[in-house]
């Protein structure tokens, strides 16, 4: 638990201190990304500027300003900003903390609660925030990097507002660079000589983190070379060895993270294995997560192979498991194997096809009722009211099969799921039209 003034570090000395702590924004001005919060006429940015602020939730990765959001709108606010650690502190802490901040509100003082962590905390600690900020005693505002929907209580997320912050984009990043080599409080007081994509390929290699672009920064101007004329020189052989090979395939051509797994998925829906390979190389070998390639390899195999291998789903499960175990660079295989079969097996989006012509009805026909015959009725009301009349068990039937409506009567006919001819899908079509000429003959039924 730390009570500051806004960025203040008496007796630090100030060259001494980290590229990423000296650069630190003070306003909101110098605030790098978020703009879809602090933009012009964003609900954040009101808040701010109307001094508003409630208690919130700031939920994203590392690296993305949460810390320093939170001083800057102390300092915009004009309030007492606290620092609590939720690693060091607990009940009794939290409790001091409020009895504070109790008798500063009765001087009209403010007071934010800054918890980093906030997920750390147990149920007993966040509760006791609870009643002072119902009562306004303080502000609180956490940071998480995992989902406030599971890691914080229902009570005190009630009484919160979410902001998600994203990573930042490698131009958010690189901008951030080149103001850190001319801001006097960077390097700005040095002449640093670097060729003009090398800021782009820090914030490549940062993957969305301020903090990691700042600090491989510092890192590539301290190691650089010393010229006569007292300027510093930094080459492309510092960089690398500076940084992991990810920035460079990364940024050697200029693609971009969403480059590659784009080639990697239309290698494998143009059936073309060894592009497919090569690509997942180029993304694994750059240092990009297994589980992230797993996760989209598994929405694959059902959106465009699906029913015609349903194999294919279970081999990407699979290969994502064997990632979790394992890890890199032993799970690479894996990811080879379920590329390679996806690439290979017969292809088919009629699923996908089906969900979203299926979404638009669901959209534009929200007040469609489910027949009554399908209506489940564990009620006596609900029998009076004939929920579940009529209903047709398919099991108690030879063909398993009834003519019973399942639709809704303005969607009697709709077919949403057209398999291919490819592969298991074939097998497939031949049933349907046996289920639909079996129905036909016997739709007049009793």
């Amino acid at each position: 638990m730390e009570q500051q003034n806004f960025f203040s570090t008496a007796g630090d000395s100030e060259a001494g201190r980290p590229l990423a702590s000296r650069l630190r924004p003070r306003n909101l001005e110098e605030f790098a990304g978020q703009q879809h919060l602090l933009g012009p006429g964003k609900v954040l940015r009101q808040l701010i500027d109307g001094d508003r602020v409630p208690s919130m939730i700031f939920w994203g990765p590392p690296g993305v300003g949460k810390t320093t959001l939170a001083r800057i709108i102390a300092h915009k606010t004009k309030a007492n900003f606290i620092d609590f650690s939720a690693v060091t502190s607990g009940i009794k802490e939290i409790k001091e903390v409020m009895q504070t901040a109790e008798a500063n509100r009765r001087f009209g003082e403010q007071t934010i609660l800054f918890v980093d962590e906030i997920h750390r905390f147990n149920k007993a600690q966040q509760d006791a925030f609870l009643p002072y900020v119902e009562k306004g005693s303080i502000i609180l505002i956490g940071a998480t990097t995992e989902n406030p929907s599971f890691e914080v209580n229902a009570a005190l997320l009630s009484r919160c507002k979410v902001f998600v912050l994203h990573a930042l984009s490698t131009a958010e990043l690189a901008g951030l660079l080149r103001r850190a080599l001319a801001d006097p409080r960077g390097f700005g007081d040095r002449t640093v000589k670097m060729e003009d994509d090398m800021p782009e390929m820090i914030a490549a290699f940062a993957n969305g983190d301020a903090r990691t672009a700042l600090n491989t920064l510092e890192m590539v101007v301290l190691n650089g070379e010393i010229q006569p004329d007292g300027s510093t020189v930094v080459s492309r052989e510092t960089l690398e060895q500076c940084t992991s090979k990810k920035s460079l395939l990364y940024d050697k051509h200029g693609e971009e993270h969403y480059n590659l797994i784009s080639a990697l998925h239309k290698s494998m829906r143009n059936s073309d294995a060894d592009a497919a390979v090569y690509w997942l190389a180029r993304m694994l070998e750059a240092g990009e997560d297994p589980l992230y390639v797993a996760r989209r390899i598994v929405r694959f195999a059902s959106e465009d192979v699906g029913l015609a291998d349903s194999r294919a789903l279970e081999i990407c499960v699979a290969a994502y498991q064997a990632c979790h175990y394992l890890g890199m660079p032993e799970c690479s295989v894996h990811l080879t194997h379920a590329v390679v079969y996806l690439s290979v097996a017969p292809k088919s989006n009629a699923l996908d096809v089906a969900y979203n012509t299926a979404k638009q009805d669901a959209l534009t026909m929200l007040d469609e009722p489910v027949p009554l015959v399908i209506r489940n009725a564990p009620t006596k009301l609900m029998k009076e009211l004939h929920y579940g009349e009529g209903y047709q068990y398919a099991h108690d039937t030879e063909e398993k099969l009834t003519n019973m409506q399942c639709m809704p009567d303005s969607l009697l006919g709709r077919r949403y799921y057209v398999p291919t001819r490819q592969g298991s899908e074939a097998r497939i079509a031949e049933r349907l039209a046996q289920i639909a000429a079996w129905r036909e003959a016997h739709k007049n039924d009793p």
